[in-house]
Parts: structure tokens; sequence; C-alpha cells
């Protein structure tokens, strides 16, 4: 049997990784996922029509949504049609409003109509895989998971932070490299800053805080950006 190839390891060093986090925490003290929802169960809703969607999108098709269903009962209640009727305006929603129904319908069985705190558990409903429970469990429960999107597996890949060939791979390896006190945050930091900063075809290096730390090839400068707080990115302009 041939050895296995071993993990790749962080590019960064622990104490790098940690300032890292550090001017993050800085820059965004309490940061937050940018979709809307009310409670466990329309967290989790919004969570599985974000998939192939903005979330910019996902909130204005469950702004009144979730006004009249706001939990599985409800949303039982309205039927496929009614719920598609609501969610058109985003990619894949047929199938997504068949998905919302079969887990409502999930959770009054199995859960007594309450989102359930386990991955395993998450996992085993209609349209969830484990980007969407490590998100649900990490912004709905308070456990320290880590959601890796598309902004998330490019910064750690191009920063040198978790570099890996896969979702999984990074996932695992961040779990490992971030240090402990940061890691609740750690996904949201890392997603708003790819999506707002580090882009993927045009990476904003003079706006960056950590732009000294990152090993990327192609950042174009050294220099951090200064370190202004801000609650909440979609209140500004970038």
């Amino acid at each position: 049997m041939s050895a296995s190839k071993p993990r790749k390891r962080s590019r960064l060093s622990v104490a790098d990784r940690h300032e890292m986090f550090a001017r993050f925490e800085q820059q965004m003290p309490e940061p937050k996922g940018e979709l809307d929802y009310v409670n466990e169960f329309t967290l989790l809703v919004a969570v599985v029509l974000s998939a192939q969607a903005t979330d910019v999108g996902v909130n204005k098709a469950t702004k009144d949504l979730f006004k009249i269903a706001d939990t599985a009962e409800k949303m039982l209640a309205l039927g496929e049609d009614t719920v598609r009727d609501y969610i058109k305006t985003i990619g894949l929603y047929r199938n997504k409003a068949k998905n919302v129904i079969l887990l409502s319908e999930q959770l009054i069985k199995d859960h007594g109509g309450l989102v359930p705190q386990t991955r395993e558990e998450l996992e085993a409903l209609p349209g969830v895989g484990r980007k969407t429970a490590n998100v649900v469990l990490n912004i709905a429960f308070g456990q320290p998971t880590i959601a890796v999107d598309t902004h998330l597996f490019r910064i750690a890949n191009r920063t040198g932070l978790a570099p890996g060939k896969n979702v999984l791979d990074v996932e695992l390896l961040l779990e490992k490299t971030v240090p402990k006190e940061f890691l609740l945050h750690s996904h949201h930091w890392l997603i708003l800053h790819g999506r707002y900063i580090c882009k993927a075809r045009k990476p904003e290096c003079t706006k960056c805080i950590i732009a000294d730390i990152c090993k990327s090839a192609e950042k174009t400068c050294d220099v951090p950006a200064e370190i202004v707080e801000i609650r909440d990115w979609r209140e500004i302009q970038i």
C-alpha cells in the first residue's frame, strides 16, 4: 500500500496567523453574515437558498416570505407553488422551493419543527450540505465551524493561510491553523475580506490590512492599509 500524501501546511507562521486575525478583529470586532433572517429556521432557509445566488438576491426574495412563514409549520402550509412564487428571482428556484418544503416537513417530523444543532442532523435535511450546516451551526448556535465558500477558498490559498485542492481540505486545515481565540468569527472575516477586498479578478491590495502578511504572488502592495473599524460592509462604499 502506498503512503498517503501529507496534507499541505499553512505558509504563514504562527505569529503571522495570529497577527492576521487580530487585525481582522480590530477592523470588525463582531462580524456578521449578510443574509437576513429572523430566527434559526429562517436562517437555515436563507442559507439553503443562497447556493449559486447572491446574498442580496436572497434577501430581496425572502423579505416578504419570512414575514408570513417564519416557522417550518407556516412554510409547509404555504406549499411548494407559493414558495416558488416568492423566490422565483433567484437561481435554481424550482428545486430550492421543493427542498424548502421537504426540509420543513422533515423538521416537523423528526425535530418538532426546530432546527437541529449537529452537523449530521442538519446534513440529513433536503438541500443541506456541509457548508450550509456549518453556517447554521456557527451563526445560530455559536459553534466554531468554518464554512468554506468560493471567497474563503480563494483567500486561504492565495494568502498561503490554508492551501488546499478542495473545500474540505481547506476547512480542516483552517481548523488547525486559525488561532483558537479567533476561530468562531474566522470564516466571516475571511469571506468578507474576499468579497470586498481580495477579489477574484482584481485584488485591491492597497486597501488590504494584511498586505504585508499575505504570501500571494499576485499582490501589488506590501504596505498594509490603515485599519478602520467597520460594523457592516454593506453600509460603506469600498
